[in-house]
């Protein structure tokens, strides 16, 4: 039997998706253009793939859901699940925390993460205080506050991190550019609804594939799938009249989160002009540990 969504077709197929470890944090400041700066500065650059870390902003909250009674926005920070990850995971919050927020004005770092397990931010982000730093009690937290040129920085102490589930994803084939970007932004502005999930690269332009001619750089593009290959390499993937093929590549705190995101985003770009079928993809079981099957999905949350 085809598979097809509001009279999309959609490929019998599934996504690879593979565990990772999170950490959720809640990020606060005293005005909305500060707080974006510092929820999108800590969260870009996608880089697990290079053994670093990536990130996404599930949402922004108000200042009833803050422990501060400012402005909030929920971000997320992942590494890969490795021998290792607690270092690298530190190591990369730490960078990210630094880099992307601390030198925004008024902000403030929370933690977020339900879980039993935490880091301690006084090793790595607290020490930025270069000893001057001290430890209080504040809104019923632990915080680290940190004397900074522009007043300070606060931090809660122990940010937590678990076990979810990061690479689920879907493809989108468009007969245009224009419809590939109206078919992404509405994928994109769905999941800003949902909790627990992020998209880490938004409307994600160059799927990969672990196969390259240059493992030096890192993955290459998925040539099977460029549009502009079409009619110059024997073994395209491109079907006929497909200009664009956007990814939505979804990452969530658990797999049950992840495959809701993924029929949540089929759903509504099933109902875009110019889509012309809906995918995902796969490489043949080598990259995650986790096969998510579009037909599985459609039976689950389909009407």
């Amino acid at each position: 039997m085809e598979l097809e969504l509001n009279g999309v077709p959609v490929e019998d197929t599934y996504c690879e998706a593979f565990d990772g470890i999170y950490s959720r944090i809640l990020i606060t400041a005293k005005q909305k253009w500060l707080l974006k700066k510092a929820a999108y500065n800590s969260t870009a650059l996608p880089s697990t793939v290079f053994g670093e870390s990536e990130g996404g902003v599930e949402k922004f909250v108000s200042p009833q859901e803050t422990p501060d009674g400012r402005l909030g926005a929920i971000a997320q920070i992942w590494v890969a699940k490795s021998k290792n990850f607690e270092s690298v995971l530190m190591r990369e919050m730490s960078k990210r925390i630094r880099q992307g927020i601390l030198v925004v004005p008024t902000t403030r770092v929370f933690n977020a993460t339900e879980s039993d397990k935490f880091f301690d931010a006084e090793l790595n982000v607290g020490r930025c205080g270069d000893g001057y730093e001290w430890e209080e009690e504040m809104w019923g937290r632990k915080v680290i506050r940190v004397p900074i040129m522009f007043g300070e920085f606060i931090i809660e102490r122990y940010i937590g991190y678990a076990e979810g589930v990061a690479g689920g994803n879907v493809w989108f084939f468009c007969d245009s550019e224009e419809s590939a970007l109206e078919a992404g932004e509405a994928a994109v502005e769905v999941l800003r609804n949902m909790d627990n999930v992020i998209t880490s690269f938004d409307i994600c332009s160059a799927g990969s594939k672990p196969e390259t001619k240059y493992p030096e750089i890192g993955p290459t593009t998925n040539h099977y799938y460029c549009p502009t290959l079409k009619g110059k390499i024997p073994d395209s993937k491109v079907p006929e009249g497909v200009k664009s093929i956007p990814e939505i590549v979804i990452n969530g705190t658990t797999l049950e989160d992840v495959k809701k995101a993924m029929y949540v985003c089929m759903e509504v770009v099933s109902r875009i002009d110019g889509v012309l079928k809906i995918s995902a993809g796969n490489y043949g079981g080598k990259l995650g540990q986790h096969k998510i099957y579009l037909r599985d999905i459609l039976q689950e949350y389909g009407e």
